[in-house]
């Protein structure tokens, strides 16, 4: 039965998602207006302009150029760092708490931008990316494990999807909104969400497990399951808390460390690094001046476009990711975007000898965005926490994050230098990229949909050794490994 209270919930710790979302394209629309206030900050507006043709076209100074791409890049960055925090934040301050507390950061991030005309503009705005990408890397973490949580095992995925659904969410919010608004608005849905946390239940996997608090645990459990038997969620936990106790706690260390959980963690990052190394981010942050290449001469609206379509289908897959299965629709969409590449590539190829090669490469486009939404961009965040125990699970998902945000640096930064190299065939790396993603998903990726985290277990362990484990060993701790192992 799905309650008022978990949606309440879920939605509540959504809002990090969309302030994520939002934060990545908040930037992007008012590039020109905050480069003339650096400008006038750093006392360089006679250099605003050059005469190119006979009119006069607006340039960067070289310092405005620096400054303006640390603002972009430094999101990433601190992204990179706060990443490896989400176990910590997770398991001092519970997941509630933890979320509760990282808005300092946001709020902090917010007022920093809002009110840069007030100050050195340059520095607060850089400033506040940079705080902001420290708390996104943290949200981004603890949203997905929270969720995780409290969801019933039969919409854990719907649920999961919701992450992704916000996070495209608050970048279509980035990309219509008038931008004196825009940075403005930065920290607002952080706001929200700490007036609302309040009225959460903590995740009773944290704690029955963590904390041993049985009573809060099961007023909790009522809270979110209302009139359902609790009995079958409490017997789980209670054999997950049992198997835990067998061994240490896991850091980020010890699970690099363990051959045991190395099948699990491998499936886990590959996952992460699909999804950003498929060429999606190159189009999110260059689409623009894609569309230019590809021949359209209002490029703003098909990049709007882009953000429509990208929200719809990511609520598609809300609906299938619990019918259709975790891998199902992984290989779906690897295999779609791979196609997708190779269509947009021949479309850029030979768009000077046809013109209406412009429609192939932004049908291209525009397919390769829904085949990334109906899995591959969804389900990594949630499906990590599928795969590890309470145990484990903090620094699994610490990993996959940093995972994540490095990768989606790297491919912001590097992107314009490889299509610099390659020209119209840039997407052809993406789709053997693509490729080699679809055929390790096809061999190496477990369906997790409506099983346990034993079941999930034994599946690994049946992949590693050919056969299930004994009824003794079909444990996911002793599966796993001892605490000398680990």
């Amino acid at each position: 039965q799905i309650t008022g209270t978990l949606l309440l919930a879920v939605f509540t710790a959504t809002l990090g998602s969309l302030q994520y979302g939002y934060s990545i394209g908040v930037i992007n629309a008012p590039q020109k207006v905050i480069e003339r206030h650096y400008e006038r900050t750093l006392g360089l507006l006679h250099n605003d302009s050059l005469a190119v043709n006979g009119s006069d076209v607006m340039v960067s100074h070289s310092s405005v150029l620096m400054y303006w791409s640390l603002s972009v890049s430094i999101f990433s960055i601190g992204g990179v760092f706060s990443s490896f925090l989400v176990g910590w934040v997770g398991e001092k301050r519970g997941r509630v708490k933890g979320m509760l507390a990282v808005n300092i950061l946001a709020v902090t991030a917010g007022l920093l931008m809002g009110l840069s005309k007030m100050g050195p503009a340059h520095i607060m705005v850089i400033a506040g990316r940079a705080l902001m990408g420290f708390y996104c890397g943290l949200s981004s973490g603890l949203v997905p494990m929270y969720i995780g949580e409290i969801a019933p095992t039969a919409y854990r995925g719907a649920f999961g999807t919701l992450h992704q659904l916000a996070i495209v969410t608050g970048i279509l919010l980035s990309q219509v909104t008038m931008w004196p608004l825009l940075l403005g608005l930065s920290g607002a849905p952080a706001v929200l969400q700490s007036f609302l946390l309040p009225l959460c239940p903590e995740s009773p996997r944290y704690l029955y497990i963590n904390l041993g608090k049985k009573e809060e645990t099961q007023n909790c459990l009522k809270r979110l399951r209302g009139k359902c038997d609790i009995e079958k969620d409490m017997a789980e936990m209670k054999k997950e808390k049992q198997d835990s106790i067998k061994e240490d706690k896991i850091s980020i260390l010890k699970l690099l460390r363990s051959t045991d959980y190395r099948q699990p963690l491998f499936v886990a990052l590959m996952m992460h690094l699909s999804q950003q190394f498929s060429g999606i981010n190159a189009i999110f942050y260059y689409s623009t001046s894609i569309f230019e290449t590809a021949g359209f001469t209002q490029p703003v609206y098909a990049t709007i476009g882009v953000g429509v379509i990208n929200t719809i289908f990511t609520m598609l897959s809300v609906v299938l990711v619990d019918k259709a299965g975790r891998r199902t629709l992984c290989l779906i969409g690897l295999a779609g975007r791979c196609v997708c590449a190779i269509i947009m590539t021949v479309g850029l190829v030979y768009l000077d000898q046809f013109a209406w090669m412009s429609y192939v490469s932004m049908a291209g486009i525009f397919l390769f965005v829904c085949f990334f939404e109906i899995g591959p961009g969804p389900i990594p965040w949630f499906f990590v926490a599928e795969l590890f125990s309470q145990g484990p699970r903090p620094s699994a998902i610490a990993l996959a994050g940093c995972c994540n945000w490095t990768s989606n640096f790297l491919i912001g930064m590097c992107f314009p230098y490889i299509q610099g190299f390659c020209g119209s065939y840039v997407f052809i790396i993406f789709a053997v990229l693509l490729f080699f993603f679809t055929m390790f998903a096809y061999f190496r990726v477990p369906e997790t949909k409506g099983k346990t985290f034993e079941e999930i277990s034994a599946e690994f362990y049946r992949r590693r050794h050919g056969t299930l484990p004994s009824p003794k060993a079909a444990t996911e701790m002793l599966y796993l490994g001892t605490s000398t192992d680990a």
